[in-house]
C-alpha cells in the first residue's frame, strides 16, 4: 500500500523557541511507530515561498489521499481545524466535514482564521493546488497550541482520532503510555 495521508510540521522561526509544537506532535506520532500508508514530512521552513513548495513536491511525489498541515499557535489552548484559508483574492474551504471530525473531541476547536502568516499561505496554497490537480483529494490545516505537562496527552488523543476519523488506516487511540514522557521544552 502506498502512502495515503501526508503529516507536515514546521521548525521553530523565533530564536528563543526550543521546538514547533506541530513538530512535537510528529515526532510523538513517529515515537509510537505510523504505519507505512502515513508519511511525515517534518520541520518545513516557516517560509512564505519554501513552505508550500515542498509540501506540494512531497505531495506530487507521495500521491496520498490527504495531506494534514500542522503548524503551532502560541496563543491557542486547544487544536483548531482550520476551515479555511484567505488573502486578498480568494477564500478556500476545506472539503472535509470538520462538524464531523471533531465530534466527542474536547481538545479540538473549528476555526475560521488561519491567521496572515505562513501557515495560512501553506493551507491556501495547498487548497488551491489541490483544487486544480487533485481535486477528489483532501488537506487540512490544524493549529496546534504550545505542549505541556497539562493538555499533552489529550491533544495527542484529539490527533490520533482525527487521523483515524479520516479512514485511512486504523491507528489506536493514543494513550498516554504509548509515548514517551514529556519534557518540557525549558527542561531540555
Amino acid at each position: 500500500m502506498g502512502c495515503r495521508l501526508l503529516l507536515t510540521s514546521f521548525t521553530t522561526w523565533k530564536p528563543e523557541q526550543v521546538t514547533n509544537s506541530s513538530d512535537d506532535i510528529l515526532l510523538a506520532l513517529e515515537q509510537v511507530g505510523l504505519p507505512a500508508s502515513i508519511a511525515l514530512l517534518r520541520q518545513i521552513p516557516v517560509d512564505f515561498e519554501i513552505a508550500p513548495q515542498r509540501a506540494i513536491a512531497h505531495f506530487e511525489a507521495l500521491q496520498p489521499q490527504g495531506i494534514i498541515c500542522f503548524g503551532m499557535a502560541e496563543r491557542r489552548d486547544r487544536l483548531d481545524l482550520e476551515r479555511k484559508a484567505t488573502d486578498d483574492t480568494m477564500t478556500l474551504e476545506t472539503s472535509l466535514d470538520l462538524e464531523a471530525l471533531k465530534q466527542d473531541l474536547p481538545f479540538t476547536t473549528i476555526s475560521d482564521d488561519a491567521g496572515r502568516f505562513v501557515c495560512n499561505g501553506l493551507y491556501l496554497a495547498m487548497l488551491q493546488f489541490l483544487e486544480h490537480r487533485y481535486p477528489d483529494r483532501f488537506a487540512l490545516f490544524v493549529h496546534v497550541p504550545i505542549l505541556t505537562l497539562e493538555n499533552r496527552d489529550a491533544i495527542l488523543h484529539d490527533v490520533w482520532a482525527i487521523i483515524n476519523r479520516l479512514g485511512l488506516g486504523t491507528i489506536p487511540i493514543a494513550k498516554s503510555e504509548m509515548f514517551r514522557p514529556f519534557i518540557p521544552p525549558a527542561e531540555l
